[in-house]
């Protein structure tokens, strides 16, 4: 019994001695120039290392003696300091870092749903800032995209070096999201780009190809994603305004107007911390006449992001958007010699309310994982004349896991989403469609020897679409309860072959369910019938690019050349064609397009003053594999 007694305390001793021996570090990372805390930033000490929390801090145990400590965060120049420490000592260690200067470490999220610089990442990424739409006067975020090489919008619908064909109101194959949360409209998948608070915009984030393994649905052609702003350690107000006139065209015969038509419009925002709340606020305006005749615009925006840091893991928030306005628009001309008059029968009228509430959550745990809520209600109420009112409603849920391996250079996010739309519209049989969509992701990224990024993600989608049935004028919509299952891949890597030369090759395959409109409208535009095809079937595809990525700096100028070439196919891709008695969306067959593109991109001073510079040149060759010209069965 005495020698038991005598190994425990001798144990214990000996366990005493060694935490004694230990020492450690501990402190804040954050931003020299805000002071704002900079989550999941890399401490290295040797083979030993951490990352920060949510707050900044982090805690790392080491041996006595003396140590480099090395500190790196994407979009900031590293950091390097000696200490050293003795045995048992708790050494605070706080470091602010400096903005990197280079647009290769530009921070980016969507590639990955966490920080990566841009030079980095594995597939083709634009980067948009405000200073560029601000510059331009741009009113909405359609108008400003197109400044991005390979990106186009056709009546309202993105396209991506080619990749989203046509198809006007209905169906988008390029997800627009904003802060990370898709805001298509249910019944159409289609994007209202006044809705996006450009009045706010820290930068938008452009991904060309497929994306569906992280995003799921609509993600087929590509991702834009708008980052918001947020509030800084000083308080930051900006108002614009600005007015436009139309003169008199050449030919005096198309002039209709009396007065000259004119557009003004205006925008507020502000930001400011005030204790633990963050808050931004902002308001747009438009009044706008155009030079066609009884086509005009008049709405105004009110949005905000209000977040609450209640403990140093704990925040949440809420943000909004409000719109409110009236348009009018017409379908075609009345004649070739009346070029800014439209047809009377085609003339439409809307009076719209649109607004979404997004409650967010972000919590830390004690091990570093970090824990996300993101979910957003949009509702949609378009009063539209000719009989195409509609009304929907979306909700949209998602809980997202990450966590960091720091020893072994890998972060892994998975998420499980849930969505759901109610539509109801005369422009669909005058009843109500309801639809549910669930999934899980998961993606992981992993960094070998320094200089090699590879990265993989799945995802598995579930849609269900509940049909009631209706009767219309030239048939009979059967009822129907549409259920539809699709598992989706990516893979990437990219290699720094030197310092500013970057390497990449990825493959992702895209995935989008028909929307309500698509499958369901009847209308009539002009004496043009658009009418239903409840066999329509979902089209699936995949994107394969390879590309190289050259930074550059010329005196006070930096930037970098980007090259790509790439291939996309698509299966049963959808478009609206005349079958039967109107105009259907119809699945065509087998497309393919491949093509390449160089772009530039920079920023800096030129004769002392500032000077941004985007530009870009896109050849695609599309193709119809197997076009099958088979019209709408008749019932």
């Amino acid at each position: 019994m005495q020698k038991t007694i005598t190994l425990f305390f001798t144990l214990v001793c000996w366990i005493s001695l060694a935490n004694a021996q230990q020492a450690s570090i501990s402190g804040q990372i954050t931003d020299s120039h805000t002071n704002e805390p900079l989550y999941a930033a890399t401490i290295q000490v040797g083979a030993n290392g951490t990352f920060t929390l949510g707050d900044g801090t982090y805690s790392l145990e080491l041996e006595p003696g003396t140590h480099e400590v090395l500190v790196s965060y994407v979009g900031y120049k590293n950091t390097s300091q000696q200490i050293t420490i003795k045995a048992g000592e708790n050494l605070t260690l706080n470091i602010a870092l400096l903005p990197e200067a280079t647009m290769l470490n530009t921070a980016t999220v969507t590639a990955g749903k966490h920080e990566k610089p841009l030079g980095e990442v594995t597939v083709s990424l634009e980067v948009l800032k405000p200073e560029l739409i601000e510059n331009t006067s741009k009113t909405s975020l359609d108008e400003a995209i197109e400044k991005i090489p390979g990106v186009t919008v056709i009546d309202g619908q993105a396209n991506i070096r080619g990749g989203s064909g046509f198809s006007q109101g209905a169906g988008s194959r390029v997800l627009l999201l904003v802060d990370d949360v898709p805001i298509l409209q249910a019944d159409a998948g289609y994007p209202n780009w006044d809705d996006v608070p450009i009045e706010n915009i820290e930068q938008i984030e452009v991904i060309k190809g497929a994306a569906s393994a992280l995003y799921g649905s609509s993600a087929l052609n590509g991702i834009i994603n708008v980052r918001t702003a947020y509030a800084r350690s000083e308080p930051e107000t900006k108002i614009s305004a600005f007015s436009t006139v139309y003169l008199n065209p050449k030919d005096e015969r198309l002039k209709w107007w009396d007065s000259q038509p004119f557009t003004y419009a205006g925008s507020v925002s502000h930001k400011r911390k005030i204790d633990k709340l963050d808050l931004v606020v902002g308001g747009f305006y438009i009044n706008e006449d155009s030079y066609n005749r009884d086509t005009y615009k008049e709405y105004g925006r009110f949005n905000f992001n209000a977040r609450y840091r209640l403990t140093d893991r704990l925040s949440f928030g809420l943000a909004g958007n409000f719109n409110k306005g009236q348009s009018g628009s017409f379908f075609y001309w009345a004649s070739d010699t009346t070029a800014y008059v439209g047809q009377p029968t085609t003339i439409n009228t809307r009076k719209r309310f649109r607004y979404n509430i997004d409650p967010f959550l972000t919590y830390f745990d004690k091990s570093g994982n970090r824990h996300r809520i993101l979910s957003r209600f949009y509702d949609v109420d378009n009063n539209n004349s000719n009989n195409q009112s509609n009304q929907s409603q979306l909700w949209y849920a998602e809980y997202q896991f990450q966590r960091r391996f720091s020893k072994i250079d890998l972060i892994v996010s998975a998420g499980i989403v849930g969505s759901g739309t109610r539509v109801e519209a005369e422009l669909y049989g005058d009843t109500t469609f309801t639809s549910r969509n669930l999934a899980g992701y998961v993606q992981a990224d992993k960094k070998l020897f320094g200089r090699l990024n590879l990265s993989a993600g799945f995802r598995y989608e579930h849609n269900l679409l509940i049909n009631p049935g209706f009767i219309y004028p030239q048939g009979v919509v059967e009822p129907s309860n549409e259920r539809e299952s699709k598992p989706v891949f990516r893979i990437g890597a990219n290699y720094r072959l030197f310092d500013f030369t970057y390497l990449r090759a990825s493959w992702g395959q895209g995935y989008r369910f028909p929307s309500v409109a698509e499958k369901f409208i009847v209308t009539n535009a002009g004496g043009f019938f658009v009418l239903p095809n409840p066999t329509l079937r979902s089209e699936s595809g995949w994107t394969t690019e390879l590309g190289i990525k050259q930074g550059f700096q010329i005196a006070s100028f930096e930037g970098f050349f980007d090259l790509s070439a790439f291939l996309m196919k698509y299966s049963n891709m959808m478009e609206f064609n005349l079958a039967g008695l109107g105009f259907r969306s119809t699945n065509i067959g087998e497309t393919e397009i491949r093509g390449f593109e160089v772009s530039i991109a920079g920023r800096g001073r030129i004769w002392g003053q500032p000077f941004n510079l985007i530009t870009g040149y896109t050849y695609i060759d599309p193709r119809f594999l197997d076009f099958d010209p088979t019209p709408y069965p008749s019932r």
